[in-house]
């Protein structure tokens, strides 16, 4: 609220006296979850992570020129860092927007409004349904022989690159080597419908709450989606691919982030946050119920999802122990990028495709530590051909955050006296 101060003058202009008669009012300051070191390292990552790509810096070059990164507390939802690829400088929001920038993208956060298909991040997913409703145990051994014998005979990814199929593997290794043949068998017995159901446990589909405006939905992939888009009969080749994160399934870098922290939290539901809190004028705080009510009220928003995903710690630790093969154990899809981590870690690559012959987004979502977990990141970036490519900037991200890019700090043994006087 603006004050009021009143000066008097003589006729000539001389400033004779000036006092404030009534006194400005500060605004409130709102206190982000936001790390601002972590989310340097976050954009400053993703950027470099795309423009290697682009540049064939892996081997082959792909057209990656978008993406977005989200940085988790796994046990409170608190955003730690959040970054969406084109960005602007801020700047921009004196000056008159142009086309040009619009047109670019650079003014949509990809983390919040864009969906995607999920590719093989999705598999944790249909795991989980599997296991909690008995349909396999943990032991359970499936053989991939290459070309899964049902609904239009899809072939394994491992087959069509090296001529054979994976062998016999259980649901743990089945992560850790991503593979379709497996997670074709657990959908074919299962069904679509109750693969949706589990991905609603982890709030896919539903808005976080996050206070902030665009939150985009998405879609699960389910019969009662394609109905209401028309699509009235349900095949069983729909059930494979959506078992692997494509058909329907459209989800934001966001979601999956409160997904990867509710695999590492033992399916605890968080309550997404990007807001610390907010400090009046007169130091006291906002409570988080009023937050949250003017939230609900501006944005006609709010965590859709409420419940906790009722599902056992020896299951959960199946999945989380393929997570970990994929960085730590040879043949895992991100291996190559953590083999030499000093922290565990656990995660999972996945490649999206687009819809256009050879072009693929990639993925990667993990959590870390493993045996403590405290963050999960999330990596999605546009046409990127592999998920395991995204790695390199996840990595970045949890050297930062457990302090591995410090300099080296000596400490200083000559001592000196001093005298402090209190009064």
């Amino acid at each position: 609220t603006d004050g009021v101060k009143q000066v008097d003058m003589t006729v000539d202009g001389t400033i004779t006296s000036e006092y404030v008669s009534e006194e400005a009012i500060s605004g409130s300051d709102v206190v982000l979850t936001i790390d601002a070191n972590l989310q340097k390292v976050a954009e400053d990552a993703l950027e470099q992570n795309i423009k290697d790509i682009a540049a064939g810096e892996y081997g082959k070059k792909y057209e990656a020129n978008a993406g977005a990164v989200v940085v988790m507390n796994v046990n409170t939802g608190e955003i730690l860092a959040m970054a969406s690829y084109p960005d602007y400088n801020p700047e921009k929001f004196s000056e008159e927007f142009s086309n040009e920038d619009s047109e670019n993208g650079k003014y949509m956060n990809r983390a919040i409004s864009s969906v995607y298909p999920p590719g093989s991040i999705f598999k944790m997913v249909v795991a989980s349904a599997a296991l909690d409703t008995g349909e396999i145990t943990t032991s359970t051994r499936i053989n991939d022989n290459g070309i899964y014998p049902y609904g239009d005979r899809q072939a394994c990814w491992y087959y069509r690159n090296y001529g054979v199929g994976h062998g016999y593997l259980n649901l743990t290794q089945a992560i850790k080597y991503s593979c379709n043949y497996f997670f074709y068998d657990l959908g074919y017995r299962m069904g679509i419908d109750t693969v949706a159901e589990y991905a609603g446990y982890y709030g896919l589909g539903k808005r976080t709450g996050i206070e902030l405006d665009g939150e985009a939905r998405g879609t699960v992939a389910s019969q009662e989606y394609a109905k209401s888009i028309g699509h009235d009969t349900w095949y069983i080749s729909e059930t494979l691919s959506a078992v692997i994160g494509q058909s329907y399934n459209e989800y934001t870098p966001l979601q999956m982030a409160r997904y990867i922290s509710m695999i590492a939290n033992g399916g605890k539901n968080v309550d997404v946050s990007i807001i610390k809190t907010i400090v009046n004028p007169d130091g006291t705080e906002v409570s988080k119920e009023e937050i949250e009510n003017f939230v609900k009220t501006t944005l006609n928003t709010e965590n859709e999802n409420k419940e906790d995903l009722d599902i056992s710690e020896e299951n959960l630790d199946a999945i989380r122990e393929g997570m970990k093969g994929v960085t730590s154990e040879p043949g895992g899809t991100a291996y190559s990028t953590f083999s030499d981590f000093d922290i565990d870690i656990a995660g999972k690559t996945g490649s999206a495709q687009t819809g256009i012959e050879g072009e693929a987004h990639g993925w990667f979502a993990g959590f870390a530590p493993y045996d403590n977990p405290e963050i999960a990141v999330v990596v999605l970036i546009e046409k990127a051909g592999s998920g395991s490519y995204t790695a390199d900037t996840a990595k970045k991200i949890m050297e930062e955050y457990f302090g591995m890019n410090s300099e080296k700090v000596t400490e200083d043994k000559n001592a000196s006296s001093s005298v402090e006087s209190v009064r």
